[in-house]
């Protein structure tokens, strides 16, 4: 069968196979119509209207009288350590509303003495401390939502769950909401505002989807309003409770004008170059034309206040993929998710306004992001502008990027309850610069998701398919679409007990999407993952086990075997204190058809040559739970590495002396001895912060690997006036650390003193948020 055939045969088997999946779970629309923990007549929470003459003041003491005239909801569950059991403490939620707001009130009966809050700074991770989360599902599809969460310190945390077999959540997502907490001689308490203008939603719906969980960390207790199974989760909508109540409801005018004004400055001595400063403004405005439907535009965009890439050390043959941190990009990017998420990438938007991680400045654009009736929209049509850019270290000289216009549209259509069918569009044309002949450079995708959670009646099961084309980059036009073309799908059982995915997948030869992100091409892979981890109620120290294995065979289109790799976890142990311990084994096979330079040394490259390669390697791992003062992890990898062998470690300290307070190093050390060449590698990283309060943080990290040579230094101070303003300043400096400085051939190029400052610069930034 040829490869065009069998493309078309694997989505079409997608959706023969998704179809009776996603049938058997297929039911009215609406979040009553979803089991939650097996039963779908548990009673809803009404929500309470404030009376007029009546108010909330966030201080966190839930003394108003209007507290009062809310019923609270008590009957939470167990869903660890003992699924199903009552919890160890009680919970009381209230929940009111007016027309421009939802309020939350929230007590947790505990001991104040073995309350845990480390963390203040928002958006930080909470694994280690008490926490209370909650989801709104504001348009009752079981599917997408808004997730909150805060600590018992005031941390604010807040996300946008997609929909998908697991927990996804795009936390860099920052909402405009307000918080206080505070402690009680018999617990703490949480009060939550949260102005409908914050939320997109369905204006016709009688009811919301809603749910919360409670973590009491001293016992690694989770309980849970609804969807308590370990099947279920928090972060699947459809397990939800009923939100009933919400009357008269409105978000303004639906106007939300964000201007930025910004001050910076960089230097780079080593290229002989002054302070250059610059001053700009610029503007985000948004305009919500229906209640689930928001489009804005930009202009000047700015992201002065971004953090750094964390520096990692490559020593495979393919690119790195890093996370996109931009809030522009992230706000509802969730509707741009596309097939696997480890799948094609037709759509990473690190391509637009980013060159090798360079800025590139962003001139303007649009986007329109939301909902209509069960179909999800998003759209961008940004303009950057040309840009100098340094070459690379090694490299002389600088190089111009062209102006480009980017184009991308996304549309999901829900199907059954909890799937969809959906497409994806992405053209990149030249605007302005060198390379006026460039042709547009357009590609084409549709990918399918059918997912259900009552398989038989509690399982969750999921079938996914992709097929994706762009033109050729060279010639224009949809030519050769065989070798621009990748198609795949997958079959995915991810349950509590046992977690079960097969996946199938080819890369055309020429595959590279201008908007998208593709690590390697010309290969067809098959991969099949098992997991089982059972639960030990019968032991008092240990919680759970869990065994896996992992098989990826990958071949060329020609069906020549190119990688081979049998990864067995041969024993980890969860804790019941959170700590835990694995043991896993992994063999592999590499042919490689060209010579790879694994590393530049001063005394030559070290490259290996094409052949056949077999491996077995083995990796000890361990980390303590989160919940202690100070926590760690290590790691301890060694076995055959290509023809030779490696030996790595790895691990990291965490320490938080003081609630507000944290210090964390991590290591990463590369012993490599090959026939062909020995060297080491080297990573360092050491981060602080100190988040006085949770609206005003000071952060900084410290970084250098042996590969580049470079230590990296950032430092952030955030001060939040109030949730949508925002002040801050930062600094970056950059040294080398190197007396030789290597050409592109790996051999000494130039000589330079220790630690010269590469390039440094400060900015300083005010956001201000006006909504009408």
């Amino acid at each position: 069968m040829g490869g065009a055939a069998l493309g078309t045969v694997l989505f079409a088997l997608t959706f023969m196979l998704g179809l009776p999946v996603a049938l058997h779970a297929s039911a009215p629309e609406g979040v009553a119509a979803a089991p939650a923990a097996g039963d779908h007549d548990d009673p809803p929470l009404v929500a309470t209207r404030i009376p007029a003459g009546m108010q909330i003041r966030i201080d966190g003491r839930l003394d108003d009288e209007a507290w009062s005239l809310a019923e609270p909801i008590t009957d939470f569950t167990q869903r660890d350590p003992v699924e199903g059991a009552e919890p160890t403490r009680r919970t009381e939620i209230r929940v009111l509303f007016d027309d421009d707001a939802l309020y939350i009130g929230a007590f947790f009966d505990d001991d104040p003495e073995g309350v845990i809050a480390h963390q203040r700074r928002r958006n930080a991770g909470l694994g280690s401390d008490d926490r209370f989360m909650w989801i709104l599902d504001t348009f009752g599809d079981g599917r997408t939502g808004y997730f909150f969460e805060v600590n018992p310190a005031g941390l604010m945390g807040d996300g946008i769950i997609t929909p998908g077999s697991g927990a996804s959540i795009n936390k860099s997502w920052d909402g405009i909401w307000y918080v206080r907490t505070g402690l009680q001689p018999d617990g703490w308490v949480a009060e939550v505002r949260i102005p409908f203008s914050t939320l997109n939603f369905d204006p016709n719906l009688d009811a919301w989807g809603i749910n919360f969980q409670r973590t009491i960390r001293r016992r690694n207790e989770e309980i849970i309003w609804r969807g308590w199974r370990r099947n279920q989760s928090l972060f699947r909508p459809v397990h939800a409770g009923r939100l009933e109540g919400l009357e008269g409801i409105s978000q303004g005018l639906g106007i939300q004008a964000r201007p930025y004004l910004s001050a910076a400055g960089d230097q780079a001595p080593s290229a002989g170059t002054g302070w250059d400063r610059d001053a700009k403004t610029g503007l985000d405005l948004s305009y919500s034309i229906t209640p689930s439907l928001r489009a804005a535009v930009t202009v000047n965009t700015d992201f002065a206040e971004v953090e750094v890439d964390q520096r990692r050390v490559n020593l495979t043959r393919f690119p790195l993929v890093f996370p996109e941190q931009r809030d522009f990009f992230l706000e509802g990017s969730g509707v741009f998710n596309f097939a696997p998420s480890s799948g094609p990438r037709p759509f990473f938007s690190r391509r637009i306004g980013l060159v090798d991680g360079e800025e590139v400045p962003i001139r303007g654009g649009a986007r329109l992001i939301g909902q209509v009736g069960r179909s999800e929209i998003g759209f961008y049509q940004l303009r950057t502008g040309t840009a100098t850019l340094r070459a690379e270290l090694g490299e002389e000289g600088a190089f111009e990027v062209p102006g480009e216009d980017f184009t991308v549209a996304r549309l999901k259509q829900a199907v059954f309850q909890q799937s969809h069918v959906g497409a994806v569009y992405t053209r990149r044309a030249h605007a302005s610069g060198p390379g006026a002949d460039t042709p547009d450079r357009q590609t084409v995708g549709l990918d399918a998701d059918f997912f259900t959670s009552s398989l038989f009646g509690r399982y969750n099961a999921q079938i996914e398919g992709f097929l994706v084309v762009h033109t050729d980059p060279l010639e224009g036009g949809w030519n050769r679409m065989g070798d621009h073309r990748t198609r795949g799908f997958r079959v995915n059982f991810p349950n509590d007990l046992v977690r079960f995915h097969a996946s199938h997948r080819s890369f055309g030869t020429a595959y590279a999407p201008a908007v998208g992100f593709v690590p390697r091409r010309g290969f067809a892979r098959t991969q099949p993952t098992l997991t089982i981890a059972p639960l030990l109620p019968s032991v008092d120290a240990i919680r759970r086990l869990q065994f896996s294995f992992f098989w990826e065979y990958l071949t060329d289109l020609e069906g020549q075997l190119l990688t081979r790799s049998a990864n067995f976890t041969l024993l980890e142990t969860q804790f019941e204190s959170g700590d835990q311990a694995s043991l896993e084994v992994k063999r592999g096979f590499e042919r490689l058809l060209n010579p790879f330079t694994i590393r530049r040394e001063a005394d030559g490259p070290v490259v290996l040559d094409p052949g056949s390669y077999s491996t077995t390697e083995w990796e000890l791992s361990g980390r303590t739970a989160g919940r202690r003062t100070v926590s760690g992890n290590a790691s301890l990898v060694w076995g055959d590495f290509w023809s030779g062998n490696r030996r790595r470690v790895s691990g990291g300290v965490t320490a938080r002396p003081l609630p507000g307070f944290s210090f964390s190093t991590n290591l990463e050390r590369n012993e490599v001895r090959l026939p062909e060449g020995e060297f080491d590698t080297n990573l360092v990283r050491f981060n602080g912060s100190w988040d006085a309060s949770p609206f005003t943080s000071f952060s900084s990290s410290i970084q250098y690997d042996d590969v580049s040579r470079i230590v990296g230094l950032f430092a952030r101070a955030r001060w939040i006036v109030r949730p949508g303003n925002d002040i801050f300043l930062v600094w970056t400096h950059n040294w080398l650390n190197a007396d030789a400085v290597l050409g592109p051939d790996g051999e000494i190029s130039e000589r330079r003193r220790s630690f010269e400052t590469l390039s440094r610069g400060g900015a300083f930034k005010i956001n201000y948020t006006l909504r009408l």
